[in-house]
């Protein structure tokens, strides 16, 4: 596998060695030994599986009291997956990266605790099974504003976006939870 640092702190990139052949292909999206050499794992307690259509919007979710670390890929589709640093101790507090997953080019994303995450579907459909390092609490999550000003997150829209409910009413950064 290659591990590639992204701009914000502790978030990797990380690109599996895929064996393929006429028939299709295989490639291994968890390895403990060499997640654990990067501090990655093995805790993970979830396995999570999204499938949302061309046009959905979903995020920026995040967990302040039990913050997750989340392993995520594309299984079906194409997604642009967006992640903003929370973390006030952080170098990179408050910057944003994006990127995309694709069933095609197999990337996966580590998404550290104390990161907000979110991700924009630009195929017809899209499946995205995700790993997680705490259970999920809805009691404890928070939703930053998808198109906070402050964040000047480009989406790359082309139209405007499906969002849930609790989507649309996500709390600016300047109003929102963060982490010490």
């Amino acid at each position: 596998m290659r591990f590639e640092r992204l701009p914000v702190v502790d978030a990797l990139l990380i690109s599996p060695r895929v064996h393929g052949d006429d028939r299709g292909f295989f490639y291994e999206s968890w390895r403990q030994d060499q997640y654990s050499a990067l501090g990655i794992g093995p805790d993970f307690v979830q396995d999570n599986h999204s499938r949302s259509t061309r046009g959905v919007l979903r995020g920026l979710h995040y967990q302040l009291d039990m913050p997750q670390g989340k392993l995520v890929r594309t299984i079906v589709g194409e997604i642009y997956d967006v992640i903003v640093d929370l973390r006030r101790s952080s170098s990179t507090f408050r910057q944003w990266v994006g990127v995309v997953l694709s069933a095609d080019n197999h990337t996966m994303l580590w998404v550290p605790p104390g990161f907000a995450h979110g991700f924009q579907v630009v195929s017809d459909v899209a499946e995205i099974a995700y790993k997680c390092t705490t259970y999920y609490a809805p009691e404890d999550e928070h939703t930053l504003l998808w198109n906070d000003s402050e964040l000047a997150i480009d989406w790359r829209l082309g139209v405007a976006p499906n969002l849930s409910a609790k989507d649309q009413q996500g709390k600016l950064l300047l109003d929102a939870p963060t982490y010490p």
